[in-house]
C-alpha cells in the first residue's frame, strides 16, 4: 500500500471550495431532507417539548434523511453530479441501507454513550453552581456515574472521527468496513481526526450563530412569537445540512487521496 501523507490544510481548502463551487446543486439535493428534518422537529416539539427521551428519539429519526442526503452528496463528490441517480429524499435503496449499517457501526457506541450520559446525569438546576450553594447528594451521585460515561463518550468520538472517512466508500458501493478505514488511514490518523473534528465544530459553531441571530431578529425586530420558532429551525436546519455537506466532503476526499480511488479499480493492498 503506497504511502500517503494527507495535508490538513490542502484537506479544508478543497473542500470548502468544492461546496462554494456547488451551492446550487447543495440547495438542489437538500431540499427533501432538509423539509423531512423540520417536519421530524416540528411533529417531535408538538408531542413532547421537555422529555429528554423524546429529543433523543427525535434525533435518531433525523438520520434517515441525514443519511439520504449524506449518499448523493458524497457520490456528486466522488463521481460527478449525473451519478447521483435521484433527488435525495425521493427513495431508499439497498445502498442507503448499507451506509446506515456502516454509520451504526462508527457511531453506535458513541449514540448509546451519550444517550445514557444525558439519561444519567438528567436535567441540572444551574442554581446550584452558585457560589455557596448547598451540594445536592442525588446530583453529585448522579455526576459520579455519569462521569466514565462522559469519558468513553469523548474517546468513542475519536474514534468514530478517525474512521468515518470510509462512509464515502459505502456511498460508492464499495466494500468496506471500520477496520478497512482504520488500516488505511494509518500514519494520517491525528489529520484526519483534526480536520473533521474542526470541520464539525465549525458547522456547530454556524449553527448555533444562525440559531440566535434568526430568532432575534425574528423576536426582536419582527415581534413573532410561534413563526420565530418554526423560522428559526428552518434556518438552523440548513446551517446544519451545509456543514454536514462540507463533513462529507472531506471524508470522501479523504477516501479518495488516501486509496488513489479511481471507480472500477480495486483497492490497494493493505500492509
Amino acid at each position: 500500500m503506497p504511502v500517503v501523507n494527507l495535508s490538513f490544510g490542502a484537506l479544508l481548502s478543497e473542500s470548502f471550495g468544492f461546496f462554494f463551487a456547488n451551492l446550487r446543486l447543495f440547495f438542489h439535493l437538500v431540499t427533501i431532507p432538509w423539509i423531512a428534518s423540520l417536519a421530524i422537529r416540528l411533529v417531535g416539539s408538538a408531542l413532547n417539548q421537555d422529555s429528554i427521551a423524546a429529543v433523543l428519539v427525535e434525533k435518531a429519526l433525523d438520520v434517515v434523511p441525514t443519511v439520504m442526503f449524506m449518499v448523493a452528496w458524497q457520490r456528486l463528490v466522488l463521481l460527478g453530479p449525473a451519478r447521483v441517480d435521484r433527488l435525495p429524499g425521493l427513495g431508499w435503496s439497498p445502498r442507503e441501507t448499507a451506509y446506515l449499517v456502516h454509520l451504526i457501526k462508527i457511531g453506535g457506541v458513541t449514540f448509546v454513550l451519550i444517550t445514557a450520559f444525558i439519561l444519567t446525569v438528567g436535567t441540572m438546576d444551574y442554581g446550584m453552581l452558585a457560589p455557596g450553594a448547598p451540594i445536592d447528594p442525588d446530583l453529585a451521585r448522579r455526576q459520579a456515574v455519569a462521569a466514565p460515561l462522559g469519558a468513553g463518550f469523548m474517546v468513542s468520538v475519536l474514534l468514530a472521527l478517525r474512521v468515518s472517512y470510509g462512509l464515502a466508500a459505502t456511498a460508492v458501493d464499495v466494500p468496506f468496513s471500520p477496520r478497512l478505514s482504520w488500516t488505511y488511514g494509518r500514519g494520517n490518523g491525528w489529520t484526519i481526526i483534526g480536520v473533521l473534528f474542526l470541520t464539525f465544530f465549525v458547522s456547530a459553531i454556524a449553527t448555533m450563530m444562525a440559531t440566535l441571530v434568526t430568532l432575534g431578529l425574528m423576536r426582536g425586530v419582527l415581534g413573532a412569537q410561534e413563526a420565530a420558532a418554526v423560522v428559526t429551525w428552518t434556518v438552523a436546519l440548513l446551517v446544519s445540512y451545509a456543514g454536514a455537506a462540507i463533513a462529507a466532503t472531506v471524508q470522501a476526499i479523504i477516501f479518495r487521496t488516501l486509496l488513489g480511488w479511481r471507480e472500477g479499480a480495486p483497492l490497494p493492498a493493505t500492509a
